[in-house]
Order: structure tokens, then C-alpha cells, then sequence
């Protein structure tokens, strides 16, 4: 198996050189990457000696997968360019290693755009501010802050760690409704296959009885008859019902009216709206810990609120504050926060240490949200369960009823 030798720099950004096995280039890569380390040079072992010998290529040359740049893309990117540039390696070279390694055509191109940028002279937070879509006000500003106090290592370490929270967070809730979500189409399923195809195996057993019939047997004879005649339309119309719906949640009215009504579910509208608390909380933290002005910070970090309404009332705190009103008081107004928030939100200022109230506020909002999922979800599966079995339950006994009728006339 052919040998590489490689340059890489491990997660504290320290250099480590070495020789791998490896079948190919791309595999020595990710042999590499598995192991912690960020590649910032690999050569075959008889191009060892050949000065500026590299198996990573140049911009362009390995993206090959489409779709558009992810936050998963955002929080490798800010991952490998810490590590490179706390390994020592200038921005310029930096972003020319990580282009040589994407695998996503449209990663690779925003980052050419960038390194582009950058060879022209501008700072990193000029160059991808055309990115603002993908980045965001919170990374450009924070890559500023960076700039400015000659820190942007440390800085993209802190944005790491962000974002890290952030996805673990989103990750959490969306694995924790995976199951309730199997399990509600589990039980749609079963229903229409006990109306659309059972059912109707005992309709010619119960078609001359007319009245006779007890009456549940009849409405689940007529529903299982309205599923065999009219399933396909049924099912087209619900599929083009669903996709004006979601045309239509998408709009701003159908996105206003969704994120208001989800805030009032019972149980989960509460869970929902700690979610969002805990993204302003940790980013405004993440913000004034870096040196953003505090003003600043509060607008940026109202807009990484994703639920409408939650970010109207966060979007009063800063025009306040410009008044000559504390923070404390604002956050109050705003009828989110609960008391001990408040409190410690109160001693962050008059101690002068905002920010770290702020990211510990966050650790609190994030345990609360996780336990309340769980509490949550120990309520709703056993619910979804019963449900199907009543549904499944009734339909049986419906039929049995039928038959003994059946039966009594019989005799």
C-alpha cells in the first residue's frame, strides 16, 4: 500500500508530521480528518523531497458534490480555518488548503470568491460579507471583533464552539421527534389500510342487512367504501392541499400565523419559546464577551431569533437601552424571560460581567429545553399510541359487532 507523508495540525492547532498507509490520496485525507487532525499537507513518500509537494490540489480541483453550502459546511469551515491559522499558517494559504479539500462545488466557490477577496487585501469579515446569507451579521461580526483585536483565531474557536451549541441544540429536538413522528405515520397508515382494504372484505357480508346493522359497523362500512371509491382523489387532494399550505406557511402571513400559533401548544409552545431565548441569550453572550459594542450585540443577536414573534419583542430591547434604560428592565418588558433569568441578567450588570450571565444563562435554557422535551415526549407516545390503538380498536370491534349480527339473524 502506498506511504504519504503528511503536515497536519491537531484540534489545539499544534503541528504533527508523520508518514500514513493509505490506498489513495482521498483516503490518507480522511484517514487524517478521522483521527482529529486538519491536513495541511499531503505528498506521495517519493515526492517527500520535492519542495511544495502537496496531495491537497488546488482550488476547485476535488468539489464534486451539489447543494447548497449547509450550517454543517459553516461549522467545518470555521473549525479547520481555527486550526490552520493557530497552526500558523497565513489566511491566504489557509483558505487555499480548505478549497483544496471541499467535496461541495458550491463550498468551493464561495471560498474561491473569498480567497479572491483576501488576495486583493481585504479582511476576512470584507470577504465574505458578500456571503451574508450564508454567514450571517453574528460571524461577520464577530470575525470584525476578532480583526480588530488581532484575535481571529481565538475568535473562530469561540464561533466554533457557537455553533457547535447551536447544532447540538436543533439536533436534540429534531431526534427527539423522530419517533413520535414514525409513530403518527405508523398509525395514519394502519388506519387507511383498515378502511381502504380490510374493511371492505366484509362488505358483502353485511350488504343485505340495510338497517339491521348496528349503526358503528355502517359508518365504518360507508367510510371503508368512501376509501376504496375515492382514495385517489383523496390522495391527491391532500397532497395538493399540503403543498398550498406549505406555499402558504412559507409566505410572511402563513409564517406569522404558524410561529404564533406554535407558541401556544400547550407544553411545547413553552419549549419552543426557550429554544429561541437560549439562541439570543448564548449569541448576544458569544457577542459582548468578544468586545461588541452592546448595542450592536443586541440587534445582531434579535436577528438569529427565528420565530417572528419572539424576535418583535427581543427588537424593543436595544431601541430602550439607546433611551437610557437598562437591560434588565427591557428584557422584563418583553414578558419572556422568567424570573430567575432576570435576576441573573441584573447581577451580570451591576458586576459588569454581561456576557458570561449571558452564556450562563444559556446552559440553563439549554438543560430546561432537553428535560422538557423529554417530559414532553413521555407524555406524547404513550397519547399517539393509545390513539392508534382506540382507532384500530373501534374498527375491529365495529366489524365484530356486524358479524354477530349477522349471526342473530341467522338464528
Amino acid at each position: 500500500m502506498p506511504e504519504y507523508a503528511y503536515q497536519a495540525a491537531d484540534a489545539k492547532g499544534a503541528r504533527r508530521d508523520g508518514v500514513i498507509e493509505a490506498a489513495s490520496e482521498d483516503a490518507a485525507l480522511r484517514t487524517l480528518r478521522a483521527r482529529g487532525l486538519t491536513p495541511l499537507r499531503v505528498s506521495a513518500r517519493a515526492d517527500v523531497a520535492t519542495p511544495g509537494a502537496s496531495a491537497i490540489p488546488a482550488a476547485g480541483a476535488r468539489v464534486a458534490a451539489k447543494g447548497k453550502p449547509t450550517q454543517v459546511d459553516l461549522l467545518g469551515f470555521t473549525s479547520e480555518l481555527a486550526i490552520m491559522l493557530r497552526a500558523g499558517l497565513s489566511l491566504d494559504r489557509a483558505l487555499k488548503v480548505l478549497i483544496g479539500m471541499s467535496h461541495k462545488a458550491s463550498v468551493g466557490a464561495l471560498l474561491a470568491g473569498v480567497l479572491d477577496a483576501v488576495k486583493g487585501g481585504a479582511p476576512l469579515s470584507r470577504a465574505i460579507a458578500p456571503h451574508r446569507e450564508f454567514f450571517g451579521d453574528f460571524y461577520i461580526n464577530m470575525v470584525r471583533s476578532g480583526e480588530i483585536g488581532g484575535q481571529l483565531s481565538e475568535v473562530l474557536t469561540r464561533l466554533v464552539e457557537h455553533l457547535e451549541r447551536i447544532r447540538a441544540l436543533r439536533e436534540s429536538v429534531i431526534s427527539a421527534m423522530i419517533y413520535p413522528a414514525i409513530l403518527l405515520l405508523v398509525a395514519v397508515i394502519s388506519v387507511v389500510a383498515m378502511l381502504g382494504f380490510v374493511v371492505p372484505q366484509f362488505e358483502s357480508l353485511f350488504k343485505d342487512m340495510g338497517d339491521a346493522l348496528p349503526t358503528p359497523t355502517r359508518i365504518v362500512v360507508a367510510v371503508g367504501h368512501f376509501f376504496t371509491d375515492y382514495g385517489l382523489f383523496l390522495a391527491v387532494g391532500v397532497f395538493l392541499a399540503g403543498g398550498a399550505a406549505a406555499k402558504w406557511l412559507a409566505s410572511p402571513a402563513g409564517r406569522q400565523w404558524w410561529q404564533g400559533w406554535i407558541l401556544r401548544v400547550p407544553v411545547f409552545g413553552r419549549i419552543f419559546l426557550k429554544y429561541e431565548i437560549t439562541r439570543f441569550t448564548r449569541s448576544l453572550g458569544t457577542l459582548l464577551g468578544n468586545g461588541v459594542p452592546v448595542i450592536s450585540a443586541l440587534n445582531i443577536a434579535t436577528e438569529t431569533v427565528g420565530n417572528v414573534h419572539v424576535r418583535s419583542a427581543f427588537g424593543g430591547v436595544a431601541p430602550a437601552m439607546k433611551g437610557g434604560g437598562r437591560m434588565t428592565e427591557a428584557l422584563y418588558k418583553t414578558g419572556l424571560f422568567e424570573p430567575m433569568a432576570i435576576n441573573l441578567v441584573r447581577v451580570g450588570e451591576e458586576t459588569g460581567r454581561l456576557d458570561s450571565m449571558m452564556l450562563e444563562l444559556a446552559r440553563i435554557l439549554d438543560r430546561e429545553v432537553e428535560t422538557s422535551i423529554k417530559r414532553g415526549l413521555t407524555l406524547l407516545e404513550p397519547l399517539l399510541i393509545l390513539t392508534l390503538g382506540v382507532m384500530i380498536a373501534g374498527i375491529i370491534v365495529s366489524i365484530l359487532m356486524g358479524i354477530l349480527s349477522v349471526n342473530d339473524l341467522a338464528v
